[in-house]
């Protein structure tokens, strides 16, 4: 560790590194064997003299927890320390224990000094020279009475399970570093895979057992919640309550960001005004949402303007005010102080616009400001605008029109940065940089992590399915990365918007997805990404001591409908000697549980040197079984006969059925989530009968099985299975938790050959479903293809390949390893074929031509 001091100055110049990492425990709400235990230093021998620090950032997660946060004992003798997490009421209590024997410290902690920030320090100190320990949370020092510790100290540090301490809090630790001011070890928690735990030089130090590596959610966005509206609807964020608002004229969804709470509302009285787009805006200090409708193309003489009480939910009139302007997707924000809501920009009447509007609350009334002066703002829309209250400072990016404001001349894609100075009304172009990717236009909402940048989400509007990116811009010459992964959004209809927000305390970003199918109905879907986020190179940048292997390259994942994201390879190009193709190794895509993951392997083989394992194709068994419900592929019921009631399952049946068994981890749906997923639009009364009908049908239908039953326990439904029943889907969620034999993995083929999960059922409830489980299911698929083929097992490869390609069609991975088997089998004609086939089909989604020819691969 002699380089560490160096190591810890570069750490803090590099914010990315330094917050977006850790790991996450599986705690008390898992099964004992799936609970997390990591043991610090592993196999190796460490001592320290005089005094030792164990040093980390503590998160715990959710109430009622408890357990072992870490373990130490001393491998010279028998004596054992453990620090101990309990709650009391509004407390959180820290105990640090000698096994067997008496509590040394018991630390009490407001729960509100710790609820306020999700990350707080811990350091535990062995003074081993004066015989006490001290234990300091956050600016809280806690010590004990003196006892005979021995000099020097030989500590074997466990944090989570640990021998028979099986309780384990749901936590997190991160920056963990262990020593003194002679030695100390630095471990920063930044990986994204695997059981290893690397020091800060990249040295292999201690394993980890049911890891969640925490920097994977800076990367990839988390799907929190769906909810759905049969009717026009609009959505918020209120940062200071953790609280996403989706509404209609009837009722309101409320969904608390932090503790995942849910609540459903109807109004006692309607919303007053009549809502087209239902676009809205948040006065958290008088803790109101306004929504507002610019304009009606029918006769209308109602409201414009109402509140609603956040308190008691209640809705106020507060204007009959109108621009008499249809602005479909204008910018906008808020002026918190001075209680003043501003928009820009806008298309409606063939037309858009350059004009600013203004919405004072105390007034009521829209005024059209004309007293902007300095850079001119050309007539825009599907733009987006940020506000710094600080300096009352608006900015104003991107979008799509044109100088004249016609829409019949045509319209240009901005990429330029407008800043707007509230105090002196001047407005400043900072920038406008040539775009050379292809055309997006910024969703609602840009945010500022910090002084420098601002970040906005970005996607091409004009394709019917695209995919949701997160850009961060320099304010100062808009220079750009692309971070996190991609989220998938309809954008057929105007109504379709998205918007970004930030949430300081939580260090959050939160995507509100609303899409609609037909301008009335909608979707909410709400996502979150931790923050600082990162690009996928640095989610693989953890440091390796072995980095010298150079056919290893970063897998890139860009957005697909059906699973959210897929693997692209990083295209090489030569300019003597053309282009070539790198075999990947794929970073990221395996299970942590998996044993094999900590096997070095060797490099492939070339081509030519590559020899057949067998020539006889792989076979799998292709029987159905009795008392069997398959969801992959063609939905398909078999009685205790063997005989097929797929009949007896209506559409409904099937959507209830379906929805109560993936809920399953859940300890089952409850009825309300049910409800609203079934019977989103109606009434509570009618709801009640309907559920009643359908479950009722449910259990006569599954009665004609053994080893399933259909149960209802303290308000959530829930399927039971036993031995005489089998589900595809169950077996797969079994299977891939953990594939440690080539017979799980070949079953795993055979079930997965069926077709994809739900096929042909295209009902939005089921869509994060489908893209979870697919999302999951490549990229392990994806390492037993490679592993297939450093065995030489390449009628495996071609198997796996295939499976691959029902989920993801275009995951070239798959097909280079595909047609490298292939060859080796000596089907050349075969793989000639599936190239062509797999390029075919590249033209048609991607509307460009496949990058690599045959003889790249080959």
């Amino acid at each position: 560790m002699k380089f560490y001091y160096i190591y810890f100055a570069i750490y803090l110049f590099l914010p990315t590194l330094s917050f977006s990492q850790g790991l996450k425990f599986n705690g008390g709400h898992h099964a004992i064997d799936e609970r997390t235990s990591y043991e610090v230093f592993g196999e190796n021998t460490i001592s320290f003299e005089g005094l030792f620090d164990i040093d980390f950032q503590l998160a715990i997660y959710g109430t009622n927890s408890l357990g072992n946060i870490l373990r130490v004992q001393n491998k010279e003798n028998n004596t054992i320390y453990n620090l101990f997490y309990d709650e009391e009421k509004d407390q959180c209590i820290f105990r640090l224990n000698e096994e067997g024997k008496s509590s040394l410290i018991i630390a009490k902690i407001d729960r509100r000094l710790l609820d306020n920030n999700s990350w707080f320090p811990v350091k535990l100190t062995f003074n081993l020279t004066q015989g006490i320990f001290k234990l300091q949370i956050k600016n809280k020092v806690f010590a004990s009475e003196k006892i005979k510790l021995p000099n020097p100290y030989f500590p074997i540090i466990t944090f989570g399970k640990s021998d028979y301490l099986i309780d384990v809090p749901n936590m997190g630790i991160k920056n963990l570093s262990i020593g003194n001011k002679n030695t100390k070890y630095v471990f920063p928690l930044r990986e994204n895979e695997g059981n290893i735990v690397h020091d800060f030089e990249g040295n292999n130090y201690g394993l980890v057992s049911n890891p969640e590596w925490l920097i994977n959610d800076s990367y990839r966005w988390q799907l929190v919640q769906t909810f759905n509206s049969s009717i026009q609807a609009g959505s918020n964020y209120n940062e200071s309550r953790k609280e996403i608002y989706y509404f209609n004229r009837d009722s309101i969804f409320i969904h608390n960001i932090k503790t995942n709470d849910t609540r459903k509302v109807a109004f006692q009285k309607k919303c007053p005004v009549d809502l087209i787009q239902a676009t809205n805006f948040l006065d958290v200090k008088a803790n109101k949402l306004y929504v507002y409708e610019l304009y009606h193309n029918y006769p209308y003489e109602g409201p414009t303007v109402a509140s609603l009480n956040l308190d008691n939910l209640t809705w106020t009139i507060e204007s009959y005010d109108r621009v008499q302007k249809e602005l479909h997707h204008h910018g906008f924000f808020f002026d918190q102080q001075a209680k003043q809501y501003y928009i820009f920009g806008g298309y409606g009447n063939m037309s858009y616009s350059d004009k600013f509007y203004r919405y004072a609350a105390d007034s009521t009334k829209w005024q059209k400001l004309e007293d902007f002066t300095g850079d001119k703002l050309f007539p825009r829309y599907f733009l987006s605008a940020g506000y710094m209250e600080n300096n009352r400072t608006a900015y104003i990016f991107g979008g799509m029109g044109n100088e004249s404001g016609e829409h019949i001349v045509g319209r240009k894609y901005y990429y330029d940065l407008h800043k707007i100075n509230l105090d002196t009304k001047k407005v400043t172009k900072m920038w406008d940089i040539q775009w050379k990717d292809k055309h997006v236009v910024p969703a609602r909402g840009i945010v500022f992590l910090d002084q420098s940048h601002f970040y906005a989400l970005c996607y091409p509007e004009h394709l019917t399915r695209s995919a949701i990116k997160l850009y961060r811009f320099s304010i100062q010459d808009g220079s750009y990365e692309i971070l996190g992964d991609s989220v998938a959004i309809y954008s057929d209809k105007i109504s379709t918007r998205a918007q970004l927000y930030y949430d300081h305390q939580l260090g959050r970003l939160i995507a509100l997805v609303q899409e609609s199918n037909d301008d009335v109905k909608s979707t909410l879907k709400i996502y979150s990404l931790n923050s600082p986020p990162i690009s996928e190179t640095e989610l693989s940048n953890y440091p390796k001591k072995n980095n010298k292997i150079k056919y290893l390259i970063f897998v890139l994942f860009g957005g697909t409908v059906a699973i959210g994201a897929y693997i692209m390879l990083k295209r090489i190009s030569n300019k003597k000697t053309g282009r070539h193709m790198i075999l990947p190794v794929p970073a990221g895509v395996a299970d942590s549980n998996k044993e094999h993951l900590l096997v070095k392997t060797k490099k492939l083989a070339p081509i030519g040197k590559l020899k057949p394992s067998n020539n006889e194709p792989a076979v799998w068994k292709n029987n159905l079984r009795a008392n069997a419900i398959y969801l992959f592929g063609e939905f398909t019921v078999l009685d205790r006969n063997q005989k097929d009631i797929s009949h007896l399952f209506s559409t409904r049946l099937k959507q209830v059925f379906c929805l109560i068994l993936t809920h399953a981890g859940e300890a089952g749906i409850s009825s309300a989530l049910l409800s609203h997923l079934v019977w989103p639009d109606k009434s509570e009364d009618k709801v009640k009968n309907s559920r009643g009908v359908t479950i009722n049908h449910l259990r006569k239908a599954l009665s004609e099985l053994d080893g399933i039953e259909l149960r209802y326990e303290k308000g959530r439904f829930k399927i039971e299975q036993h031995a005489d029943f089998y589900c595809d889907y169950t077996r797969c969620m079994k299977l891939t938790s953990s594939i440690n034999n080539t017979e799980n993995r070949d079953e795993l083929i055979h079930l997965l050959r069926r077709g994809k999960f739900l096929q042909g059922t295209n009902q939005p409830i089921f869509d994060s479903t489908k893209a979870d489980l697919e999302k999951n299911i490549t990229p392990l698929l994806i390492t037993e293809i490679y592993q297939s083929m450093e065995k030489h097992a390449y009628n495996d490869s071609i198997a796996l390949a295939e499976v691959i390609f029902l989920f993801d069609p275009l995951n070239e991975n798959a097909l280079f390893m595909e047609i490298k088997a292939m060859i080796a089998l000596n089907m050349l004609q075969e793989a000639r074929i599936r190239f062509q086939n797999f390029a075919s089909q590249y033209r048609n989604i991607m509307g460009e031509d496949f990058p690599f020819n045959f003889e790249d691969i080959a």
